[in-house]
């Protein structure tokens, strides 16, 4: 199925459903179809939406999560979120696993589980490390499949 095609499940919440349209914006935009939502949850508001922008910006730290904490810490003029969650299509990698510590993430949500390049339940675990001082809760598997699916048909489309 195209990404334009792409209904997340109604089941799935609201904000891993907007990572989803993100992902699928920067599918459609011939980037890694990753996207992140950041809210705060305490007053229920959606802080930042972002989509990998990496071959826009020519930048190879332009991943959603970046994106979308840069944005959410510009728009509250604070350098840390705590208490605010990160939904993500993607395992972070990790130099994203990193920064989602240093923001002092409340909890992180992720869809596909990434065995190459990920940075939490994969690679260097990067929130086990004795080194990282903030240790966000991680729930991975959201949306999983369909995740996974928009992942694998944008590379298909590319070899």
């Amino acid at each position: 199925m195209p990404p334009s095609e792409y209904q997340p499940s109604s089941a799935a919440p609201a904000p891993m459903r907007q990572a989803l349209e993100q992902a699928r914006a920067a599918a459609c935009a011939g980037e890694v179809p990753v996207g992140a939502v950041l809210i705060d949850p305490a007053r229920g508001a959606v802080l930042a939406r972002a989509h990998n922008l990496v071959e826009a910006l020519n930048d190879p730290t332009a991943h959603a999560e970046l994106l979308a904490i840069r944005a959410a810490t510009a728009a509250r003029g604070e350098k840390r979120l705590v208490g605010c969650d990160l939904y993500v299509t993607l395992e972070p990698c990790p130099m994203c696993a990193t920064a989602i510590a240093f923001a002092q993430l409340r909890r992180v949500y992720f869809g596909a589980y990434d065995p190459k390049g990920g940075g939490v339940d994969h690679g260097p675990r990067i929130f086990t490390q004795p080194t990282c001082h903030h240790r966000p809760e991680v729930i991975g598997g959201i949306e999983e499949s369909e995740c996974a699916r928009l992942l694998r048909g944008f590379f298909q489309e590319r070899r």
